[in-house]
């Protein structure tokens, strides 16, 4: 990569060859980094406050219909459905969210040992689908807010109306 500082427009532009054709990605900030390994030091080294975001699942098709809301954030007595990996079909309520971890637990998602004992299997959230939100005022007050911010973007809409307005030279 080669890093070169416009002073005129202060936008970093980052120069990569791939094969004989040369990329240039351009960055908004200066603070902002395409670099893969602080992105995956940012994830993983990411305070509770922020994995709770990103401990998020998307919703079923009739709660996305509902709420206009595709992914929220999963928390315990939500009731999931695994769609992803050797789990899936399986269904349950959320027992815990492991922050620490990364993972959730499903109440009825166990193996047992050679012991005997049962253990809870871990399964990442990404792998889930909600079926059943467990509603509060919080959580209410979140799915309103998103669906809001839903409405004004619109659905796949990538520029606003107004950027792509033609206008006459």
């Amino acid at each position: 990569f080669f890093f070169f500082n416009d002073t005129a427009t202060t936008e970093i532009y980052t120069e990569q060859i791939v094969g004989s054709v040369r990329c240039v990605q351009e960055t908004a900030h200066k603070e902002v980094t395409s670099s893969r390994r602080k992105q995956r030091r940012a994830h993983f080294s990411a305070p509770s406050h922020i994995r709770r975001k990103l401990l998020s699942a998307h919703l079923s098709t009739e709660l996305r219909k509902k709420y206009s809301v595709r992914a929220m954030p999963v928390r315990k007595d939500d009731e999931v459905i695994v769609v992803r990996g050797n789990f899936k079909g399986h269904k349950g309520k959320v027992t815990t969210v492991y922050r620490r971890k990364w993972c959730i637990y499903i109440d009825k998602l166990q193996k047992t040992k050679a012991n005997g004992a049962p253990y809870q299997i871990p399964i990442h959230p990404s792998n889930v689908t909600i079926t059943k939100l467990k509603i509060d005022k919080d959580r209410n007050d979140l799915l309103k807010r998103k669906a809001v911010k839903a409405i004004q973007k619109g659905k796949g809409e990538k520029y606003t109306v107004k950027d792509t307005a033609l206008t006459p030279d």
